[in-house]
């Protein structure tokens, strides 16, 4: 019996030492290690870091709305503090570089436009993607955002070619259609009074989710709303999973949400698969659809064939629906809620879209390099109010950076928004509203960079640039518009960047 006994009493030792080395000895002996060098931060809580304090001042952030100085409704001047807390908090304790803890990994915030160029930009393979939460790919599937190694390498080279701005102009006519059809929904609105309100993200969301729709399947909204609204129930939950230390196998456990999550994966996946059915096999030659883009095969660099396969498409179609929309919805948002707020820059991109495309023109994709006050004031948008708050690598080996000795594991906390706000990069105005600092040569290269930077940026950004100066030319051509009294400033970090509590603007006929 005991000879029985001992194996299993063995065995609980070497889990109970093997806990207590992870857990317990390995982050007290890296804390030591990073104070050495006199790195500071949070110190370090078994099993969960420091993410009771993160949700503390989180919570406490969102509790608060932004006023501008003067008690105006608009300021931009905590921004950081309501979007990223933990770090506006430690940042301003421990200085921008500093060490905290995402359970027992260790995170080591940068905001050294050297150090980030170091991170983010080098080729050696030091540093590396930080690995999905494995509930994170029920919202963007295994696709091209969570893949690594030669399978990302894959999917980056078929789906470049579907993206590239040749490409991304040819669905310019899809874009302008979505729009007209929103506009004519406010037409109808406003031929019953002159002066109405509508929340602009909520538009924007239904517009940029027709132009994900028509580009990636050529269906419309209605037929894709489906998909969509699967994916923002996801989104919710993913998002609640995300907020908290992952644990390994929870994922398998029967719980009502996870339970909830399945479902709506397994909806999501049987919706995509049976668009793609639809299209009768219908692939490549003249069709400029993104799933027909997908499906058909490229040569590579050696001249072998490369195709995704229905579930890689179905994968990447998740992710579409998701960041496509998201990403330049929140855009637009911001954009306009920033132009209702600043007059001045409104008149004078209407001035620019009728000089250069005219009052009922149709606009074309030739018009879009002249739309250049536009194309300064997105970038502002973007600089403000980028669609991620952060990014992460983490160290592949023992390295160097800087005057620090990493160690192999640690995870690097980019904190995009805080760079994007630092007065030392961008001068006293830096929590103001100033397109015209883009008229200059580009401060540093890891200073501003809202799609990320590297191999990985944004596959997609060409379409949300695009997408968004159309969008914005044809309802600044149209209508001018003010902020409501009803409006409340409160940027607001889920998955991506968003107004809180939607963007409420007054519209009127501009001419």
């Amino acid at each position: 019996m005991h000879f029985l006994l001992f194996p299993l009493f063995a065995a609980a030792v070497i889990i109970i030492v093997k806990f207590a080395y992870s857990v317990i000895w390995l982050p007290y002996a890296i804390q030591r290690h990073f104070k050495a060098q006199g790195l500071a931060g949070p110190g370090y809580r078994p099993i969960t870091g420091n993410a009771a304090e993160t949700s503390r001042l989180f919570a406490r952030a969102q509790s608060k709305k932004l006023e501008a100085a003067g008690g105006g409704i608009f300021g931009h001047r905590d921004v950081v503090a309501r979007v990223s807390p933990s770090y506006y908090e430690w940042a301003r304790v421990y200085g921008k570089t500093f060490l905290f803890w995402f359970g027992v990994r260790p995170r080591v915030a940068i905001s050294s436009p050297e150090d980030v160029k170091e991170v983010m930009l080098n080729t050696s393979g030091s540093f590396g993607e930080v690995r999905f939460n494995p509930l994170s790919k029920l919202l963007f599937g295994q696709g091209l955002v969570g893949l690594q190694g030669e399978t990302w390498a894959l999917h980056r080279r078929i789906i470049s070619q579907a993206f590239n701005m040749e490409r991304v102009k040819e669905w310019v006519p899809e874009i302008v259609s979505c729009t007209t059809k929103m506009l004519e929904k406010l037409e109808g609105i406003r031929a019953e009074r002159e002066e109405f309100e509508i929340d602009a993200h909520r538009e924007m969301h239904d517009v940029s989710a027709d132009v994900i729709s028509k580009t990636t399947l050529g269906s419309s909204f209605e037929e894709g709303k489906r998909i969509f609204a699967l994916q923002d129930q996801q989104t919710h939950l993913v998002a609640q999973a995300l907020a908290n230390v992952y644990i390994p196998g929870f994922r398998f456990l029967p719980t009502k949400k996870n339970r909830e999550r399945a479902r709506l994966e397994k909806e999501t996946r049987d919706s995509i698969r049976a668009l793609i059915k639809r299209r009768n096999g219908r692939v490549g030659g003249s069709s400029r659809n993104l799933i027909d883009l997908l499906m058909s095969p490229y040569k590579n660099q050696d001249g072998v064939e490369e195709k995704l396969g229905v579930e890689e498409v179905i994968d990447e179609c998740k992710t579409f629906y998701f960041a496509g929309k998201e990403t330049t919805a929140n855009l637009l948002s911001f954009a306009l809620l920033l132009l209702a707020n600043h007059h001045e820059w409104q008149d004078k991109a209407r001035e620019e879209v009728t000089r250069v495309i005219g009052r009922g023109k149709p606009l074309g994709a030739d018009n879009l390099s002249d739309l250049k006050i536009l194309n300064l004031i997105i970038q502002e948008t973007l600089r403000m109010y980028p669609p991620a708050v952060l990014l992460l690598r983490e160290a592949t080996k023992k390295v160097k950076l800087g005057r620090l000795e990493i160690p192999i594991g640690t995870q690097f906390y980019v904190p995009l928004i805080g760079i994007h706000y630092d007065i030392e990069v961008w001068g006293e105005d830096a929590h103001e509203f100033n397109p015209l600092r883009f008229n200059e040569p580009s401060k540093h290269l890891a200073a501003y960079f809202p799609f990320g930077m590297g191999h990985r940026i944004c596959v997609g950004q060409n379409l949300a640039i695009v997408e968004a100066k159309i969008v914005l030319a044809m309802i600044i051509r149209n209508y001018s518009f003010v902020l409501s009294s009803t409006y409340v400033h409160a940027p607001f970090h889920f998955i991506s960047l968003m107004p809180q509590y939607g963007a409420q603007l007054v519209f009127r006929k501009a001419f």
